[in-house]
């Protein structure tokens, strides 16, 4: 079914979309104007490739058609006939092996059974015994050789192939999985920060085809789960607000857990209204 919508009905859901995607991109563009990095926030911004200035242009989805959308017309996925602006159905067609793939890990992360005793890890592997660390300006809260006992104490078990390839040499040997890019649909689970996080990644890529809506909602959970991320890793920045979470700690440990469940939780919808998504088009 196909809804046509004039301007009096469409201008103001895309003023307010406007208006949520400013607000959610001002301190990162502050920031990039002033030059300031930012080691948590700038995340989505730096490892995702969708840049602010696209996630403020409104997409409605499929089964809508615009009335006097001009500002559609030329616009990349969106055919202009009679008027009105709408999806280009061959633009569906020539991105359905893309579509199909995403479709495919998607449902298989959501099928998984969740796994919730990974404690961040991946991000304690990515500076074992390396001086090269990522964040080079905020120190290791327990030092060098704290932070290398801490993985070598623990059972290293990420299944999320985009953390892992940053492992050092030496932690990859640890991580009792050995995650591949062909893996991937057969290893990611939904207890996983990285999956959840990736579900922006997975949304943007599906633009301009997704809601904006739902872009955003991605958007802010993947904020969220960053911050834990973060907190949970090895930095120190308790100098930016962060308290840690000391996952070395049964308290740290517990506090973690709970608040992976919490965003697998938030991420199940997303995750299934992206499936939808998929099927809607591919159908």
């Amino acid at each position: 079914m196909t809804v046509t919508l004039s301007p009096t009905d469409w201008e103001p859901l895309q003023r307010a979309h406007v208006e949520r995607a400013d607000a959610l991109v001002a301190a990162h563009l502050d920031r990039r104007r002033r030059r300031e990095a930012h080691p948590v926030q700038d995340f989505l911004f730096t490892y995702y490739p969708t840049r602010p200035n696209q996630l403020r242009v409104w997409h409605p989805g499929p089964g809508v058609r615009l009335r006097e959308a001009t500002e559609y017309d030329g616009r990349r996925g969106y055919t202009y006939v009679d008027g009105a602006a709408f999806l280009d159905p061959a633009e569906v067609i020539r991105r359905r092996d893309s579509i199909h793939w995403i479709r495919r890990l998607l449902a298989a992360t959501a099928d998984r059974q969740p796994q919730f005793g990974c404690f961040g890890l991946h991000e304690w592997a990515m500076v074992y015994r390396t001086s090269d660390v990522r964040h080079e300006k905020w120190p290791l809260r327990l030092g060098a050789e704290g932070t290398d006992s801490v993985v070598e104490s623990h059972k290293v078990a990420c299944s999320h192939f985009d953390a892992f390839r940053f492992f050092t040499s030496p932690a990859r040997g640890l991580n009792v999985l050995q995650p591949t890019r062909e893996s991937q649909p057969l290893m990611e689970q939904g207890g996983c920060l990285h999956a959840n996080m990736d579900l922006y990644k997975w949304a943007c890529k599906l633009m301009p085809f997704t809601p904006s809506s739902l872009v955003l909602d991605c958007f802010e959970l993947a904020r969220d789960i960053r911050t834990l991320d973060m907190r949970a890793s090895p930095y120190d920045l308790s100098a930016l607000g962060y308290e840690p979470v000391p996952i070395e700690t049964p308290a740290g440990k517990a506090e973690y857990a709970a608040a992976q469940r919490s965003f697998a939780g938030r991420a199940r919808p997303l995750r299934l209204q992206l499936v939808a998504l998929c099927d809607a088009l591919l159908g």
